[in-house]
C-alpha cells in the first residue's frame, strides 16, 4: 500500500492498516479482514482495498456511548484521528466506488460464521459516504439482531470489537460461490461452483437459483444451466436486483474453460489453507476475484424423498399448484400439519426432493376395495388431473377389509371437519383477516422468546390447529360443482363448460378474482390502496411458502400492480353474454329441466366461492406463520436460518434449547440441492431418485401433440411465451399463449394479457382452470411436459375443449419470435 497508510502508524494505535499486512489478524481486522489478508499475501486475486482496524472502532467509543443503541452510533462524530487516516487511504486506493464490510472479532470462524448479523454496503462513492457507512457498520454489532445472536450462542462480549474492510468494487459481470469439496455430498474430489450473473448478492443471499458446474479429476462432468431471474447491479444508491435481461437467462454464466481457471484458483485457496473451503468470487474483465473465503463446515444434504416409504402413485396436480417451489422444512412442517385421512400407515401427502405430492393410491385403494375401481380412477382424474391409461398403481399391501376398515376410521374426523367447515364458514371468513392481522401485530410486538412461545400456546398454535384445518377442509369442497358439471356434459355437452361458469358475480366475488378485479377498482377510486393492501396483501405466487416475503411487505408492490395492463372486466362481461345465451340455448331445449338445473347451477357457484374464499383465508393464516417465525429468528438471533426447521422444532429454540440448530447445515444443504433441480413429473409412480432423473431427463422439443385437461373450451392460435417465474411473466405481451409450469392467484394480473392458457401442473379445480373458465380464456391444465416441451416464439394452436396444444410453427419458420427464454 501507500504512504498515506503507513504513516499512520506514528500514531499510538493504528488506525488503518494495508489489505496484506502481516499485523492484519483476528484481534486487529476481524474474522472476514485476517481471511482477505491471508488471500492478499498469498497472491491470490484479491480486489485491493483496506482495513479500518479495531483500534478505531475502539477509538470512536466515547465514556457514555450506549452499546445497544445503533442509532447513536450513527449520529455520533468520528474522531479527527480515524477520519483523516480513512480519508488518506481512500484517496490512496484512488477513490470511486467501494464496498464497506462489517469484520467482527468473533465472525467467520471455523465453527461460527455470523453470517448476515453485520450490515455490509456496496457502490459506496466519496468520503463523507464512506465515513458514513463506516459508522453503519459499527452499528450493526449492537442491532438487536445481533445481540441476540450472541447471546444465543455464549459469545462473550467483553472485548469484542468490530473492523471494517473497505474494497474497490468489482465491475462483476458473474459471481458465486466454489466450493473445493462437495457440499452436497461430502466428496472432497469434486468441486462445485454456483453462478450467476451480476455481482454476488443474489447468489449468497438465496434469491436466485444460480448455475452449478461440478468439476472433478481436472475436468468438468456435470453443469446445470438455471434460469437465473434476477441479478444483483450496482447503482448510484449501492445495488439492487434487476431483471437478468432475456438472452441470458438461460445462458451459462460461465464457459468450461473460466470454470476449470477458477476451480485452479481454489486449490490454491484450499492449499494455503490446509482444508476445504468455501470462496465467494466475481468475474470481471480481468478475470477472477476472490471476495472471501471459509473452511467448509457445510454437512452432507438430507434426504427428503417420502417415495422411499413404499410403492404409491403421486400427484402434484393440486399441492403443486399451490406451493410451486421448493418448500423449506419450515413451510412443510405446517402443510404436513393439516389433516389429512391416511389409510393406516400410508400417508394420504409427501415430500419429493423438497416439493409436496398427494397419494393418489390412498383414494384409489378405497374405489377398489369397494368394488369401484373404474369409477374412482375417473373420479381422482378429475379432481387431480388425467391419469393415462398405461400408468399402474401400485397396489397397497392391505387385504380389502383391512382397506375398509382403515377408510372407515380415517372418514370420521375427515366427515366432521368437512360438517365443521359448513357450520363454521360464515364466522371463519368474518373473523379471520381481523384475528390474523392482530395477530401479527401482536407478533411484533413481542420483546422476549418466551413471550413469542406463550403466545403461539395461547392463540397461533390455535390459528393452525383448528381455524386453518378447518379453512383447509372447505377448501376441498368441490362435490356440488362436479356432480352439476358431470350432468351437464350428458345433456349439454357442447355448453356444459359455458353453463358451469358464473362463480364470479357483483355480490359475492369469487376470491381467486379478488386481486385482479380489486386492482380496477383501485384504479376506479372505487377504493384506496390500504383498503387493496388489507384485502390482498398476502395473496402472491408462492403464498403457502413462509420463507417468500409478503407482498404486503413492500412499500412499491402495489405501484408495479397497477402497471400491469389489461382489463378484466371487459372479459368478465364478455363471458357473462356468452353464458347467457348457453343458458338461453338450454333453457328453451330442456325447458322442464332448466328449473331444477339452475337452482343446482347456483348451489354449485355458492359452494365455489365459499372454496375459494376458504382458500384465500388460509392463505392469510399462513402470514401470520411467516410473521411468527420471522420473529422467532430475530428474537433468538438466528435470523432465517430457522426457515430451515419444523414449526415444532422452533417452537423448541424458542425455549433457550439449541439441539435443534445442529440439523440446518444439512437441511440447508438438501434445500440448495432440491432448488437447483427442475420440477419433478406431475406423476411419479413407485421409487424416484429427483437427482437421477434431473441428470437424465431430456426435453423433447417439438415432439407431438401436447396433452392436458381441458381447462376452458375455445381455440387459439397464437405465439407461446414459456415461463417458468411470475418475474419472468412480466415479459408476457398482449394475445401471446402463456405456458407456464402451474400458475395461482399470484399469477391473476396476467390473465387478461393472455390470448390462452397452458400449464404444466393442474386439474379441473386448479387455479388456472377455474380463473381462465371465469374470464372465458382457453385453457389447457396438467400437460406434464409443456414448458420443455415448447419455446418461447413457437406458434401453437390451443384447443381448450379437447385439452390439446399443438406446435404448427416454430422460431425461424417464417415468422418473427422473441428470443428462447427457457
Amino acid at each position: 500500500m501507500t504512504d498515506p497508510i503507513q504513516d499512520t502508524r506514528s500514531t499510538t494505535e493504528v488506525m488503518v492498516l494495508a489489505l496484506d499486512d502481516p499485523a492484519a489478524d483476528l484481534l486487529a481486522v476481524g474474522g472476514k479482514g485476517a481471511a482477505l489478508a491471508r488471500l492478499a499475501r498469498a497472491g491470490l486475486p484479491v480486489p485491493p482495498g483496506f482495513h479500518i482496524t479495531t483500534a478505531a472502532y475502539r477509538a470512536f467509543l466515547f465514556p457514555d456511548t450506549r452499546l445497544g443503541d445503533p442509532a447513536a452510533f450513527i449520529r455520533s462524530a468520528m474522531p479527527p484521528s480515524v477520519a483523516t487516516a480513512v480519508e488518506q487511504a481512500y484517496a490512496a486506493l484512488g477513490g470511486g466506488a467501494v464496498a464497506v464490510r462489517s469484520s467482527a472479532t468473533a465472525e467467520d470462524l471455523a465453527d461460527l460464521s455470523f453470517a448476515g448479523q453485520h450490515d455490509s454496503f456496496l457502490g459506496v462513492v466519496g468520503t463523507a459516504a464512506v465515513l458514513d457507512a463506516v459508522r453503519r457498520c459499527w452499528a450493526s454489532l449492537w442491532t438487536d439482531r445481533a445481540v441476540a445472536y450472541r447471546a444465543r450462542h455464549g459469545v462473550s462480549e467483553d472485548g469484542l470489537a468490530l473492523a471494517v474492510v473497505v474494497q474497490r468494487m468489482v465491475r462483476a459481470t458473474a459471481a458465486g460461490v466454489l466450493f473445493t469439496a462437495n457440499p452436497l455430498s461430502g466428496d472432497p474430489g469434486e468441486s462445485v461452483v454456483n453462478a450467476a450473473w451480476g455481482l454476488g448478492e443474489a447468489v449468497v443471499g438465496g434469491r436466485v437459483t444460480p448455475d452449478v458446474y461440478v468439476v472433478a479429476g481436472g475436468g468438468e462432468v456435470r453443469r446445470e444451466i438455471a434460469d437465473k431471474v434476477v441479478m444483483t447491479v450496482p447503482t448510484a444508491a449501492g445495488a439492487e436486483d434487476v431483471p437478468v435481461p432475456e438472452p441470458l437467462r438461460r445462458a451459462a454464466a460461465l464457459d468450461t474453460g473460466q470454470v476449470l481457471d477458477l476451480v485452479d484458483l481454489g486449490a490454491r485457496v484450499r492449499e494455503l489453507y490446509g482444508v476445504d473451503v468455501d470462496i465467494e468470487w466475481a468475474r470481471h474483465a480481468g478475470g477472477f476475484a476472490l471476495l472471501q473465503a471459509r473452511p467448509i463446515t457445510t454437512q452432507a444434504a438430507e434426504v427428503w424423498n417420502d417415495t422411499l416409504s413404499g410403492d404409491y402413485l403421486w400427484s402434484s396436480a393440486n399441492l403443486g399448484e399451490a406451493i410451486p417451489s421448493v418448500m423449506t422444512p419450515a413451510t412443510w412442517s405446517l402443510v404436513r400439519s393439516m389433516p389429512a385421512p391416511a389409510l393406516g400407515p400410508h400417508p394420504s401427502k409427501g415430500n419429493i426432493g423438497g416439493r409436496g405430492y398427494l397419494n393418489l393410491s390412498v383414494p384409489l385403494a378405497v374405489g377398489s376395495a369397494l368394488g369401484l375401481g373404474r369409477p374412482a380412477r375417473r373420479a381422482v382424474g378429475r379432481l387431480f388431473g388425467r391419469i393415462p391409461g398405461d400408468v399402474e398403481v401400485p397396489p397397497l399391501p392391505m387385504g380389502r377389509w383391512e382397506v375398509l376398515r382403515a377408510a372407515a376410521r380415517a372418514a370420521i374426523p375427515f366427515a366432521r371437519q368437512g360438517r365443521d367447515f359448513r357450520r363454521r364458514l360464515p364466522e371463519l371468513l368474518a373473523r379471520t383477516p381481523g384475528r390474523c392481522a392482530a395477530l401479527r401485530e401482536r407478533i411484533a410486538r413481542t420483546g422476549s422468546a418466551g413471550e413469542l412461545l406463550a403466545l403461539w400456546r395461547s392463540d397461533v398454535d390455535t390459528l393452525l390447529r383448528v381455524d386453518c384445518a378447518t379453512l383447509d377442509a372447505g377448501g376441498r369442497t368441490a362435490r356440488a360443482g362436479e356432480r352439476i358439471a358431470a350432468r351437464l356434459r350428458r345433456i349439454a355437452p357442447e355448453d356444459a363448460d359455458l353453463l358451469t361458469t358464473g362463480l364470479h358475480n357483483a355480490e359475492d366475488g369469487l376470491a381467486s378474482l379478488g386481486p385482479l378485479l380489486g386492482l380496477a377498482r383501485l384504479r376506479a377510486g372505487e377504493i384506496d390502496r390500504e383498503t387493496y393492501a388489507r384485502q390482498w396483501g398476502h395473496r402472491c405466487a408462492d403464498e403457502y411458502e413462509v420463507s417468500v416475503p409478503r407482498p404486503l411487505e413492500d412499500p412499491a408492490w402495489i405501484d408495479r400492480a397497477l402497471a400491469a395492463p389489461g382489463d378484466p372486466l371487459a372479459l368478465l362481461d364478455r363471458q357473462d353474454e356468452a353464458r347467457e345465451r348457453a343458458w338461453e340455448r338450454f333453457a328453451a331445449a330442456h325447458p322442464r329441466r332448466a328449473p331444477g338445473v339452475r337452482r343446482a347451477l347456483d348451489r354449485a357457484a355458492e359452494v365455489g366461492r365459499g372454496r375459494e374464499r376458504a382458500r384465500s383465508e388460509m392463505v392469510r393464516t399462513f402470514s401470520v406463520f411467516r410473521a411468527f417465525i420471522v420473529r422467532a429468528g430475530e428474537l433468538t438471533g438466528h435470523g432465517d436460518d430457522l426457515f430451515m426447521l419444523p414449526i415444532e422444532d422452533i417452537l423448541i429454540v424458542l425455549t433457550g434449547d439449541d439441539a435443534p440448530l445442529k440439523a440446518i447445515p444439512a437441511r440447508k444443504a438438501a434445500y440448495r440441492l432440491y432448488r437447483s433441480l427442475p420440477p419433478y413429473p406431475t406423476l411419479i409412480s413407485g421409487r424416484f431418485d429427483p437427482v437421477a432423473w434431473a441428470a437424465t431427463a431430456r426435453e423433447t422439443v417439438g415432439e407431438g401433440v401436447i396433452t392436458g385437461f381441458p381447462g376452458m373450451p375455445g381455440v387459439i392460435s397464437g405465439i407461446a411465451r414459456v415461463v417458468s417465474t411470475l418475474e419472468a411473466a412480466e415479459a408476457l405481451q398482449e394475445g401471446e399463449v402463456l405456458v407456464a409450469p402451474s400458475t395461482n392467484v399470484g399469477w391473476t394480473p396476467m390473465f387478461p394479457r393472455a390470448a390462452a392458457i397452458v400449464t404444466d401442473v393442474g386439474a379441473p379445480l386448479s387455479h388456472a382452470a377455474v380463473v381462465a373458465r371465469e374470464l372465458g380464456i382457453p385453457a389447457v391444465v396438467g400437460c406434464g411436459d409443456a414448458t420443455s416441451r415448447l419455446r418461447t416464439g413457437d406458434l401453437v394452436r390451443v384447443d381448450g375443449a379437447r385439452g390439446t396444444v399443438e406446435l404448427t410453427e416454430q422460431p425461424g419458420d417464417g415468422h418473427d419470435a422473441p428470443e428462447d427464454n427457457n
